[in-house]
């Protein structure tokens, strides 16, 4: 029997902090800004290389999701919604996230709804970065 899409994807792995350069590397070898920080939480998937990442910073009862980037050349093949989903199963509490109104179908059907509800440091976060971009609030909850 032939393995399925869901065997052939890679498995989601907590990066350990002594392992921040590896996937701060990353980061820069697409030229984002985005950098992980010894606070955060920070998941990848690898095969064999790092080809996504995510942090996850801690705030109050759950986490505030950043800094999610799939390599450019392994995109829409559902890496994406693959570390969101292996990422839901294994945090407890709700994630939030702030993204583009371009990005809302993929968060949806990611299992992310819009949210008006937000711990206060993520409120004023998103009230200051609405100052310059249109950004939504976003959150999933252990289902």
């Amino acid at each position: 029997m032939p393995p399925s899409a869901q065997d052939t994807l890679p498995s989601l792995q907590q990066l350990p902090r002594a392992q921040l350069p590896l996937v701060n590397r990353f980061y820069r070898a697409y030229q984002r800004g985005m950098k992980a920080r010894g606070d955060q939480h920070v998941w990848t998937l690898r095969a064999p290389h790092i080809c996504a990442a995510v942090c996850l910073q801690p705030v109050e009862s759950g986490y505030w999701l950043t800094s999610l980037l799939v390599a450019p050349d392994l995109r829409a093949q559902g890496l994406g919604s693959h570390l969101l989903q292996q990422l839901r199963r294994r945090v407890s509490g709700p994630i939030w996230l702030f993204c583009a109104p371009s990005l809302l179908p993929f968060y949806q059907a990611c299992g992310y709804q819009p949210t008006a509800t937000l711990p206060q440091p993520l409120s004023s976060r998103l009230q200051r970065y609405q100052r310059t971009k249109s950004l939504i609030a976003l959150v999933s909850t252990c289902t």
